[in-house]
């Protein structure tokens, strides 16, 4: 008796064993008066074995197999002479005694393996064959597996998966809505959504106080580096609960996802406001895992004659560990032309050279001595080898910009490591934003989001500056200086 078998199920204990296995055929090699073939499923890699000398008509047979031929093969479980110590089943194969070829395959248009020579379009064109690579299969398998997880941890958290419909009317959000023309009810439409918000706040009205579903989001908008028109959310509601047990339930939710998917424990959740993780790092969703923090050092950096600082709203600076002496003219050039891209705006950039030696190297020392300079050093925690960066300008747009640079020296000094994840709490978000275009406010995040409470008497009398300044209870979960997920709390 035999039985089928996956093909990366094989090991060393199936040696002596009669099996079936049936997949793709990944390649082939003929070495004498044998020949190897390469048999893949979602699995794994098998190598199935023929012989000349054994069975001649089965042995030329094989040899005319091509890639993508699905087969199936039948034969007993041998130990390899050299094994592949890369592979889970590099220490067995099959010795083949029956071979059936399922259906044969035209030349593929790319190379079906880990390292494709395949390009977009034509993956993409041909996404079936694509969807065989293990890479693509492996974000399947894991996609699947976090979806599961996430279900097992909320359903423990006394939470209901609740579907919602996708054909609404439409709600005012961020983007424009994609429509669907309804067939019954003649120039009238249907809207996909682009968050189930007002069907989470129905629920929560009717008394299901926990609700979660994996639901898709249609948004009719420009593509981002990490959406795309049509995406997947994990979308949450409870009530009559306060601040702590929503960011407590949701930082535990992240930490038994990395934990169930990654097998990785995260560290802390640290706690950052708004406005601190601007000051400090020039975005509201800051990457922790270096660090390389601002400096604001109007009180040191005006009043010397010095224009391009004088007339600045802002004078800030980082510090960069250890490259002095690593950091060229040349290095500084391109820097510096790496920042006055369109894409990032910046006029020029100062740089202060702490050497090794004690002495100070710097793009103003004509306007500054050498001992107001180590002064900035000190303030910026500049030790003898660093170089301190240092930008100028209008607020927001220096701070933005100097983010960039902060972000760039971080690769380009290799200072971000592989498997390194460092999440953070964002929380005190702006209340409202200011349109130019529409001389209003609008709601940062919606409008349902909630005002602090000992901000909503500030806000029914407030005068401009006053409206600006309000907070809001809504807070972000950042990993890596990328918005993993939006938390507010709804009034």
């Amino acid at each position: 008796m035999y039985r089928t078998h996956n093909c990366g199920e094989l090991r060393i204990t199936d040696i002596g064993k009669k099996v079936t296995i049936s997949g793709w055929v990944q390649k082939g090699r003929d070495l004498g008066g044998l020949t190897f073939v390469d048999v893949r499923d979602r699995y794994g890699i098998t190598q199935l074995v023929f012989n000349m000398d054994e069975n001649t008509e089965l042995c030329i047979q094989a040899r005319k197999l091509g890639r993508e031929f699905v087969i199936q093969a039948t034969g007993l479980v041998k130990e390899r002479s050299s094994k592949n110590r890369n592979r889970p089943t590099g220490e067995v194969e099959v010795e083949v005694s029956e071979l059936n070829i399922l259906n044969e395959s035209k030349v593929p248009p790319f190379t079906i393996e880990d390292d494709t020579d395949g390009g977009d379009d034509i993956r993409m064109k041909y996404r079936y064959l694509d969807i065989r690579r293990s890479p693509v299969q492996s974000n399947i398998i894991f996609r699947s597996k976090l979806a599961l997880e996430t279900r097992k941890y909320l359903d423990s958290q006394g939470f209901l998966e609740v579907e919602t419909p996708f054909l609404i009317k439409s709600t005012p959000e961020g983007a424009r809505d994609f429509v669907v023309p309804s067939r019954l009810n003649q120039g009238q439409f249907y809207a996909l959504p682009q968050s189930p918000q007002t069907f989470k706040q129905i629920l929560m009205v009717a008394g299901i106080d926990k609700y979660f579903q994996i639901v898709k989001c249609f948004r009719d908008e420009d593509l981002r580096a990490d959406r795309q028109p049509e995406f997947t959310q994990i979308d949450c509601e409870m009530s009559f609960v306060h601040i702590e047990d929503i960011l407590n339930t949701f930082e535990g939710l992240t930490r038994h996802l990395f934990n169930a998917t990654l097998g990785l424990e995260l560290g802390d959740f640290p706690r950052m406001t708004y406005d601190e993780a601007l000051r400090l790092y020039g975005s509201d969703k800051p990457d922790l895992r270096f660090g390389m923090s601002f400096t604001e050092i109007n009180d040191l950096a005006k009043g010397n004659g010095f224009s391009v600082f004088d007339d600045a709203e802002l004078v800030v600076g980082i510090c960069a560990k250890g490259i002095s002496e690593k950091y060229s003219n040349k290095d500084m050039k391109d820097l510096t032309e790496w920042l006055q891209r369109p894409q990032i705006g910046a006029k020029g950039l100062v740089y202060i050279k702490y050497q090794e030696d004690g002495s100070i190297k710097s793009t103003i020392g004509k306007f500054y001595s050498d001992e107001e300079l180590m002064i900035w050093a000190e303030k910026l925690g500049a030790e003898k080898g660093d170089v301190i960066f240092i930008l100028s300008g209008e607020l927001e747009q220096t701070r933005k910009q100097l983010s960039e640079l902060r972000l760039e020296l971080g690769k380009r000094l290799e200072l971000i490591k592989a498997g390194d994840f460092k999440p953070l709490w964002v929380l005190d978000f702006p209340l409202l934003e200011w349109d130019d275009d529409a001389g209003r406010f609008h709601a940062m995040h919606h409008p349902f989001t909630s005002p602090k409470k000992e901000d909503i008497l500030r806000m029914l009398n407030g005068d401009h500056e006053t409206m600006k300044s309000l907070k809001a209870d809504a807070y972000d979960m950042v990993i890596n200086g990328v918005e993993i997920g939006g938390e507010v709390s709804n009034s």
